[in-house]
C-alpha cells in the first residue's frame, strides 16, 4: 500500500480500538488491540502519517525512535528493594518506571488529553539487550512492571532488511500479533500532499517532469545514493527561507538534502531555469492584469516544460495569497465573538475579557502541542488570535471610549482584509485571462482547473467568494463531476515529459 492508504487504515484501526461501547469500556478489550507494525522505507512519511492521524482525531501521540533506548531507559532503572516472606526478609529487584511509560503519563497531565498514540520507531533495530524486552512489550504492552495506560494505541515502525543492516526480523510468533502494513513509495500521493503543503514549485514541477526522481535508493562504486520524500520536502522548506532572504539555493546546498549526484546536477539546472522564467515572464505583473502581447506570444511559442513552470509560478501566487487571506479570515471570526460580549463594558472589564481570551488561546496551544496534535494550521490561527487581541487590547485602554475604539480598529482590519479579498479575486481573474490567450484551449487550463479544485486553500476561497472564470471554466470541462479522472489526465499528461 502507499503511505496514504496506510494513513486511513491506521486511522480507523485507532478510532476502533478507541471506541467504547454503552458501559464505557473499549468495545476491543486491551489485550485483543494489536500493535499496528508499518513498514517501509526510510524518508517515505512513516511519521508525518502518526503526527496527522493525531492531529485528525484530536488525541495525543508520544514517539520514540527505539534505536535511542537501551534496556535501563526502557525498562527503567534497577534498585533492591526489601520484601518479607513468612517471617524473613530478602532483598528483590525492582525497576522505575519506563522512561517511555513515564512519558506517556506526563504527556496526559500536561496536555489533559487522555487518550493517544505511542508511536515507537525503528522497532525492529533495537539493541541486542533490548529485544526480548521488546517481544514482551509487543505481545503484551509491558515495559518492566508498567502497563501502557488504557486509551492508548501502540504503533510502531521500521525499515526492510535491504535499508538497514541492524534490522533484526521478527519470528511468526511475533508477527501474529501485530498488524502488519507494509508501505511503498507513491509518487502520486506525495505530488497530493505537496499541493497542499505548498512546497517550492519548482520541486513538485521538477518532479512533475521526472517522477523516478522522487524517491531512489541505489548502490554504486561510490557507496549509496538516495533521494527521499523527505528529502525533498526539507529542500523545499530551505529554498523558500533563502529566497524569503533575496538568495537562491546552489547545488552544494541542494546535495546537502539530495545524497544523488545526478538527481542534484538536474534539479540544479532546472532550478536555475526556473528562476530565468520567473525574472523573464514577470509573475507579478501577469497578476496585475499587464499582460503584454509579448508575454503571451513567449508563453504560447514556449516548450511545454516552459508553460508548466510559468503556469506553476502564477499558480503558486494566486494559491498562496488565498492561504492567507483565508487563514486571517478564521482568525477574525475567531475573535468577533469576543469582541461582541464586551460592549458596553469599561475599559477593564475589557481588557479582562480580552486576557480571557488569550489565556485560552495559549493554554490550548500549550496543550496540543505538548500533545503532538497541533496542526501548522491550527498553530497559526492560534497564534494570529494571540497577536490581534493583544493589539486590540492597547485600543481599549481609555475609559469610556474603549469599546468604540477596538471596534473601529476591528471594522479597519476587516475593511482592509475585504480590500486583500478583492486583490486576490482580481489576481484570480487575471490568470484566467492570460491562459485563455496564451494557452487557448491547450491542457494548462485543464491542470489549472484541476489545481484549484482540489487545493483546500484555492477551493475554500473560491466557494467564499465566488469566480466566474472557474465557474466557466469548471462547467466546460466538467470538474465538479470527474474531478479524480481530472487528476489522472493532468498526471498523465505531466507524465509524457
Amino acid at each position: 500500500m502507499n503511505i496514504k492508504q496506510a494513513k486511513d487504515s491506521i486511522k480507523q484501526t485507532v478510532a476502533m480500538y478507541l471506541k467504547k461501547n454503552k458501559l464505557g469500556d473499549y468495545c476491543i478489550p486491551v489485550v485483543r488491540q494489536r500493535p499496528v507494525f508499518l513498514l517501509g522505507a526510510p524518508g517515505v512519511g512513516k511519521t508525518a502519517i502518526m503526527e496527522q492521524i493525531a492531529q485528525e482525531l484530536g488525541i495525543a501521540l508520544v514517539s520514540y525512535s527505539m534505536t535511542h533506548h537501551t534496556r535501563q531507559s526502557a525498562i527503567g532503572l534497577p534498585f533492591i528493594k526489601e520484601r518479607e516472606y513468612e517471617g524473613e526478609t530478602f532483598d528483590v529487584t525492582e525497576y522505575t518506571m519506563s522512561e517511555i511509560i513515564a512519558s506517556v503519563y506526563e504527556t496526559m497531565s500536561e496536555s489533559g488529553i487522555k487518550e493517544g498514540i505511542l508511536f515507537l520507531d525503528e522497532i525492529n533495530c533495537v539493541s541486542e539487550t533490548l529485544y526480548p524486552s521488546m517481544l514482551q512489550f509487543l505481545q503484551y504492552k509491558v515495559f518492566g512492571r508498567h502497563k501502557v495506560p488504557e486509551g492508548w494505541v501502540i504503533v510502531t515502525a521500521g525499515n526492510p532488511p535491504e535499508f538497514n543492516r541492524s534490522v533484526r526480523e521478527f519470528d511468526v510468533a511475533v508477527l501474529d500479533r501485530l498488524k502488519v502494513m507494509e508501505v511503498e513509495p507513491d509518487y502520486s500521493v506525495f505530488r497530493e500532499y505537496a499541493s497542499v503543503s505548498r512546497l517550492h514549485p519548482a520541486i513538485t514541477d521538477f518532479l512533475d517532469m521526472k517522477r523516478d526522481y522522487f524517491y531512489k535508493i541505489e548502490n554504486s562504486a561510490k557507496g549509496r545514493s538516495y533521494v527521499t520524500a523527505r528529502g525533498w520536502e526539507d529542500l523545499s522548506e530551505m529554498i523558500c527561507l533563502i529566497e524569503d532572504e533575496g538568495g537562491l539555493a546552489d547545488d552544494e546546498l541542494i546535495g546537502q538534502y539530495l545524497k544523488n549526484e545526478k538527481v542534484v546536477r538536474e534539479f540544479g539546472a532546472y532550478y536555475e531555469l526556473y528562476n530565468k522564467y520567473k525574472r523573464e515572464y514577470q509573475v507579478a505583473e501577469i497578476l496585475k492584469g499587464d499582460i503584454t502581447d509579448e508575454v503571451v506570444k513567449r508563453a504560447s511559442d514556449a516548450a511545454f516544460d516552459e508553460r508548466l513552470s510559468l503556469l506553476s509560478m502564477l499558480m503558486d501566487k494566486v494559491i498562496t495569497d488565498m492561504r492567507e487571506n483565508i487563514r486571517t479570515a478564521d482568525v477574525y471570526s475567531g475573535v468577533a465573538p469576543v469582541l461582541k460580549t464586551c460592549e458596553g463594558l469599561g475599559a477593564k472589564e475589557i481588557r479582562d475579557r480580552l486576557d480571557k481570551a488569550q489565556a485560552a488561546s495559549r493554554s490550548r496551544i500549550k496543550g496540543l502541542g505538548r500533545a503532538n496534535s497541533l496542526s501548522h494550521e491550527e498553530e497559526a490561527k492560534l497564534k494570529g488570535t494571540l497577536i490581534l487581541l493583544d493589539d486590540l487590547g492597547k485600543k481599549s485602554m481609555s475609559e469610556g471610549e474603549s469599546y468604540e475604539l477596538i471596534k473601529a480598529e476591528f471594522n479597519r482590519l476587516v475593511g482592509e482584509l475585504r480590500n486583500e479579498s478583492k486583490l486576490i479575486s482580481d489576481e484570480l481573474h487575471n490568470l484566467f485571462v492570460f491562459c485563455e490567450k496564451a494557452f487557448e484551449g491547450d491542457n494548462e487550463m485543464l491542470i489549472l482547473v484541476t489545481e484549484l479544485t482540489v487545493n483546500p486553500h484555492s477551493s475554500k476561497f473560491i466557494a467564499r467568494f465566488g469566480s466566474l472564470d472557474y465557474d466557466k471554466h469548471q462547467d466546460e470541462l466538467m470538474v465538479s463531476d470527474r474531478t479524480s479522472d481530472l487528476q489522472k489526465e493532468a498526471q498523465e499528461i505531466l507524465g509524457m515529459m
